[in-house]
Order: C-alpha cells, then structure tokens, then sequence
C-alpha cells in the first residue's frame, strides 16, 4: 500500500517555478489520502490566489506522483483557498532559503 509519506517525498521534487523552493516545504499541500485501492487524493493550494500557473503546477503534482510511484492508480488534484495560504506554512529550511528566518 502506498503511504502519504511516500507521495510526499515524491511531492518534494516539485519546484514553485516562481519561487525556488518545493511544494511541501513552501507548505502548498494541505491533505494527502491514500485509499486501499491506492487512488492518491490531494488538497492544495497555491500561494496567491491570482497565481497564473495554477493549472500547470497542479499538473506538477499529479504528473509526479503517477511518475513517481509507480503502484498508484489515480491522482486526483484539488486547488483550495480555504485556510488562505501564508508564510507560516513555510518549512523552517523553506523560510531560511528565503531568508526570511
């Protein structure tokens, strides 16, 4: 059975293209589920909501984690607002590379 933190070890090879830190340290995913059927479900969000690479970065993450393990069936991506991203979501190494720590 594949575990959320298998997808999101797979999801730490996804870069912003914007802002040169991955999508799990910059804390755009919210929830990772995994079902017995190993279908991967996704919540996340995206640092602005006007963000025109939106619909590219999602694709991002739902093309890495069918590429990147190979025993999961479907990815579904969802985008949420809800909470609004900030930069306390930022991983500490996140928040360094930045420096904004």
């Amino acid at each position: 059975m594949v575990s959320k933190e298998e997808v999101l070890k797979v999801l730490k090879n996804v870069y912003d293209p914007e802002i040169p830190v991955n999508v799990v340290d910059l804390g755009l995913i919210y929830e990772v589920e995994v079902d017995e059927k190993n279908n991967v479900s996704i919540k996340m969000t995206l640092t602005a909501p006007g963000c025109p690479l939106g619909v590219f970065l999602t694709k991002m993450v739902e093309d890495a984690v069918k590429e990147g393990i190979p025993e999961v069936n479907d990815v579904k991506v969802e985008l949420v607002w809800d909470p609004p991203w900030t930069p306390d979501r930022m991983s500490k190494e996140a928040k360094q590379l930045l420096g904004l720590e």
